[in-house]
């Protein structure tokens, strides 16, 4: 963030989402900002005024960027225009990169800023889901969280039953699109939905023995005994080192007091009266590095990419106000 500037918060009633578009594309800057520049795009050419693009982080090894999306939970039509850029320049059968993946455009999660329930992201996502299948016909979809109705199953639970963990080659003739036709090899397959919010954390650790990276890796997701809840994790040979590439959920737990995350390492946010929590990256960094030590390494480095709920409903409120839809312009590291 630029030194000096003031962020605000949303004006009372203004009803914010976001979306963090991943694409399969992350060497190639041109492709990368035309995606983010067309999210912007009205059908006159005009930059759209309700629209703003937040951030924009791409990875080279990874061959993946993620495009943060924000606007009024009913003006994120923006979305659709840069998936269908995205189709457009992306041909997933010439895609190499480390990370595993399945589409093109690979994931188009829907999440609530200020003002707006998961529930309404679900609808906003499924329409989204619709749009695209006939903006871009050959496209496919799979739905998750609370896009997928009436299981409302997590993406992880969706990546599962997919093997997005284990492959990058997508075996049309085994997938059944919620949404669209059959997966092609140009295409491939995409995941829709909207749930509290996600971020992505990544901690380098300097080691080229992946096997133990991955059992660090283990030993802090949330499905662990002793993990950090709402952490998913895995490792990646990355830069000629080891990155542990953690996605961090917001999630609520009526099931237990307050008390029970409160002054702890998770942190608290309030939507709609409903009250979320997520593991600070802080805490993240600090168990990484922790653990490391226990098997004599270190780490070398963390990186948030893009924005805590927190910090993404600010900036967004910011930029709206201010109509500045490329605000990832004024941030520095964009291209990391």
């Amino acid at each position: 963030m630029q030194l000096g500037m003031k962020m605000a918060s949303p004006r009372i009633g203004v009803r914010l989402a976001a979306c963090l578009l991943n694409i399969s594309e992350g060497r190639k800057r041109d492709v990368v900002e035309k995606v983010a520049k067309a999210a912007l795009c009205q059908d006159n050419g005009q930059e759209h005024p309700q629209i703003t693009v937040l951030n924009v982080f791409s990875d080279y090894d990874y061959n993946r960027s993620v495009i943060t999306i924000a606007a009024p939970v009913d003006k994120l039509d923006g979305v659709i225009s840069a998936c269908t850029e995205a189709f457009q320049s992306i041909d997933m059968a010439a895609h190499v990169g480390i990370h595993p993946c399945l589409g093109a455009v690979d994931l188009v999660p829907i999440y609530p800023l200020s003002n707006v329930g998961v529930q309404e992201c679900g609808t906003v996502a499924r329409n989204i889901a619709e749009h695209l299948s006939l903006c871009v016909p050959g496209c496919s979809i799979f739905l998750f969280g609370q896009a997928d109705l009436p299981n409302r199953q997590s993406l992880v639970q969706r990546r599962k039953q997919l093997n997005w963990f284990n492959r990058r080659v997508l075996s049309a003739a085994r997938v059944v699109a919620d949404v669209g036709s059959a997966p092609t090899s140009r295409y491939g397959l995409t995941g829709v939905g909207a749930s509290p919010y996600v971020m992505n954390c990544n901690v380098t650790v300097d080691t080229q023995d992946l096997g133990t990276a991955k059992k660090i890796a283990r030993s802090i997701r949330g499905s662990s005994a002793g993990g950090l809840k709402g952490v998913q994790s895995m490792a990646f040979r990355h830069n000629g080192q080891i990155e542990i590439a953690c996605n961090v959920e917001s999630f609520d737990d009526p099931g237990n007091p307050l008390a029970t995350y409160e002054g702890s390492e998770y942190v608290s946010y309030c939507i709609l009266g409903k009250t979320y929590y997520y593991v600070s990256p802080q805490i993240i960094e600090a168990s990484i590095k922790k653990l490391a030590r226990d098997h004599g390494i270190n780490t070398v480095g963390a990186a948030l990419v893009g924005f805590t709920p927190e910090e993404c409903m600010r900036c967004a409120a910011y930029a709206l106000t201010k109509g500045v839809g490329e605000f990832w312009r004024i941030r520095d590291g964009v291209f990391m």
